[in-house]
């Protein structure tokens, strides 16, 4: 491996002390010089790391040449069978030249709330109004609202998950965030027993993906109500659901996997829930996403906007709200489903044909956690096989990278993700088999 004119030896199948805990190297990275105090050095989600060393091998220069399996968004054109064509122009209002709330435009907190009383809280009494939704620039932006406003807990959180966790919970100094790894064995599946056991050691608030990235499953019901049940008035949940339209549990219905299914009040029940545009309407470009949750929260959740982002972009917001009709989202949602899940098929046939054991096939989201245990050893762990993939202009995101650790007390030299990569199925088809011919190169070398 090469790096800023120095040959590095091989990474082997041990994490070098030279490697931080991103999972990155930091010599010849160029980022963390000696004369920067290590508080005032930049903090580095492990996704935006991989993408700087993709650069250092031509990937900005002629992105068009590669296959990027990293990325962490679907495609964005407008020819999947069945999907709504997104806007190509917006009108700017004379308030979209103002500056908005920072909880949101009321239209669009509205038109939230409808959608999740029409999918989610049909036959209960308790309903969502907009005074229960916030609207924040982006996932990241939610999850730091949500990280100011949490009070002295311990914060229960497992392992693998999505990295930009990393980021939130080392942030902020009035929660201690506390690790739980999942088990290899069964899927990395969050069982009830589990939470009951977080609890029981006095965690109270518990943050989660699901659907889970990097891993691909989902918690559903009867589990996820029984999860909820168990924590209602004794632990406050932090409910990741981005990946919620990406269900292939239903026969690609359009039915949208969502813990607002199981609270009895709306007001009372202490769930937040975070989503948005950006993965299951293919917008990622827009940066609007929502908080959706208990009044006090939402209330607390807005104000801590004027200080920390200054609120999500009004025209964009403008733009959303006729895009979240029930009955429009619903049709969008069973394109979504068929398109992605035949992607998902195709990839896990090739990667079986090219001699990969997929123990766990998604049934959610747009990823493969892939083990490469089974490989020859010098592409065994996912540095290496990252690595190699580059010198194939593929990109893959090395396992690590989702094994959280953001009180830095841990040596991820034994990481149980250490022999793990995620790839993506969220570009287009023709990038999927691009990046999939240099994967086959990569294993046959």
């Amino acid at each position: 491996m090469e790096t800023d004119g120095e040959i590095l030896p091989p990474l082997g199948n041990r994490i070098p002390k030279s490697i931080d805990n991103s999972g990155m190297r930091t010599k010849g990275i160029g980022l963390m010089r000696d004369w920067i105090p290590a508080e005032h050095r930049p903090v580095w989600c492990g996704l935006q790391a991989y993408i700087e060393r993709a650069y250092e091998h031509g990937f900005l220069d002629a992105p068009e040449q590669w296959a990027n399996l990293g990325q962490g968004a679907p495609e964005v054109d407008d020819d999947i069978a069945g999907s709504f064509e997104r806007p190509h122009t917006i009108d700017v209002s004379m308030s979209g030249r103002e500056y908005g709330p920072t909880a949101g435009i009321k239209p669009l907190r509205a038109a939230v709330a409808n959608l999740y009383n029409a999918h989610h809280r049909q036959g209960k009494e308790s309903k969502y109004t907009w005074e229960n939704v916030c609207i924040v620039p982006g996932g990241r932006a939610g999850l730091i609202r949500i990280a100011a406003v949490l009070n002295n807990a311990y914060l229960g959180f497992f392992v693998p998950d999505y990295t930009a966790y990393n980021e939130m919970l080392s942030l902020f100094k009035n929660f201690a965030a506390i690790p739980s790894p999942l088990s290899e064995a069964d899927g990395y599946h969050i069982h009830p027993q589990k939470i009951a056991d977080e609890i029981s050691r006095g965690t109270s608030v518990i943050l989660t993906s699901n659907p889970r990235n990097p891993t691909g499953h989902v918690v559903a019901n009867p589990e996820l109500k029984e999860i909820q049940d168990m924590c209602r008035d004794r632990c406050t949940l932090i409910m990741d659901e981005f990946y919620g339209g990406y269900n292939y549990k239903n026969n690609c219905d359009g039915t949208t996997i969502s813990s607002a299914e199981n609270i009895e009040d709306v007001d009372e029940d202490d769930v937040l829930i975070i989503d948005g545009l950006t993965k299951r309407f293919r917008l990622p470009g827009w940066r609007i996403a929502w908080i959706v949750g208990p009044k006090e929260f939402i209330k607390a959740i807005g104000s801590c906007g004027s200080y920390l982002d200054g609120g999500a972009n009004v025209p964009f917001q403008e733009a959303a709200v006729p895009m979240l009709e029930p009955d429009k989202v619903l049709k969008e949602m069973k394109a979504l489903q068929t398109h992605f899940k035949s992607k998902r098929d195709y990839v896990v046939d090739r990667l079986k044909s090219i001699g990969f054991l997929c123990r766990h096939v998604p049934d959610s989201t747009f990823y493969i956690w892939l083990d490469l245990s089974d490989l020859p050893e010098s592409i065994s762990d996912g540095l290496n096989f990252f690595q190699a993939c580059l010198e194939e202009k593929t990109i893959v995101v090395p396992g690590i990278f989702f094994d959280l650790n953001p009180a830095k007390r841990r040596d991820l030299f034994d990481s149980p993700c250490h022999h793990y990569c995620r790839v993506s199925y969220g570009p287009r088809l023709e990038v999927l088999k691009k990046g999939l011919d240099a994967i086959e190169r990569v294993v046959k070398k």
